[in-house]
């Protein structure tokens, strides 16, 4: 298993010539993200406190560390993981567009796994401290966030699964099943091609695998036709054969998510989408990303 890298982010947010406008938000087109109100979108311009452009490999938030701050992944990849005291690494889920970093730490007081941006990752920062007044005054997002956590542990539930039953052919053709439909659902595919960011040597540190066993795993796997996938360009080339392989349910459509953005003329901002708690609560599956 992979250890895990030495770099802290920094605190300084990006240049300003690197705002987008309101109108180039590359996120406001994403069809499965949900409008928002007026009023939260002033609370949460007021909320969030800048941007920042994390380099590759550089960690974002430190196992046993508190961050003053909550994030939201405007553009890259990253990953959550968790380290034993010799190095040995566990990656527990991925982090793309949309996704929200560092509620344990609100929480818990200190984090309990670490995030490593996977590649160059643009930032949404808001100040941890600030967290409260969204609870108390606006119930909509705080349903949103619950949501978050909730969908956080379905993930993990699923990767437990994988380790604890699933056979290694299920596990890699889950994993990778997966993070196709997640990427897809925000606009990072074409068609039915993608490039996933993650080496083998992560997929093996996801699923607890040897490299040389997850080699050879992969093999099998493409040898079905399923997918194809090689210099980190991956193919799905039969989805309800991938599904079965994994040996999991189809995935169910649902409505379209909440979603936390903030942009304003010449600056980012930051700005809240949800719908009325009446309808979050009829259809019990709201997603959140904050954004700015």
């Amino acid at each position: 298993m992979a250890a895990a890298s030495a770099g802290t982010v920094s605190a300084a947010p990006i240049s300003s010539g690197r705002k987008v406008p309101c109108e180039k938000c590359p996120l406001r087109g994403v069809e499965s993200l949900r409008e928002f109100d007026a009023k939260e979108l002033d609370f949460v311009s007021r909320f969030k406190s800048g941007e920042l452009h994390v380099e590759a490999g550089t960690n974002i938030l430190l196992q046993g560390t508190n961050s003053a701050h909550l994030y939201t992944i405007l553009s890259g990849w990253a990953f959550r993981y968790k380290t034993l005291q010799d190095g040995r690494r566990q990656i527990v889920n991925y982090a793309l567009p949309a996704d929200f970093l560092g509620l344990q730490g609100s929480v818990n007081d200190e984090m309990q796994h670490s995030v490593e941006a996977l590649t160059d990752v643009m930032l949404c920062v808001f100040p941890r401290e600030k967290l409260w007044s969204l609870y108390t005054d606006y119930p909509t997002l705080a349903f949103d966030i619950t949501w978050l956590a909730a969908r956080e542990e379905q993930i993990l539930d699923e990767g437990l699964l994988s380790v604890g039953r699933r056979s290694a052919m299920e596990r890699l053709a889950y994993l990778l099943l997966s993070m196709f439909l997640r990427a897809e659902e925000i606009g990072l595919t074409k068609g039915n091609r993608m490039i996933f960011p993650f080496t083998q040597q992560h997929v093996a540190d996801t699923l607890g695998l040897s490299l040389v066993h997850t080699n050879k795993t992969l093999q099998r796997l493409q040898a079905t036709k399923t997918l194809r996938w090689k210099e980190r360009r991956f193919e799905l080339l039969d989805r309800e054969g991938l599904t079965k392989l994994a040996n999991c349910e189809p995935p169910q459509q649902r409505p379209r998510r909440p979603f936390i953005w903030g942009l304003q003329e010449n600056e980012w901002v930051f700005s809240a989408t949800s719908e009325r708690w009446e309808h979050a609560c009829e259809h019990l599956e709201p997603q959140i990303f904050l954004v700015a």
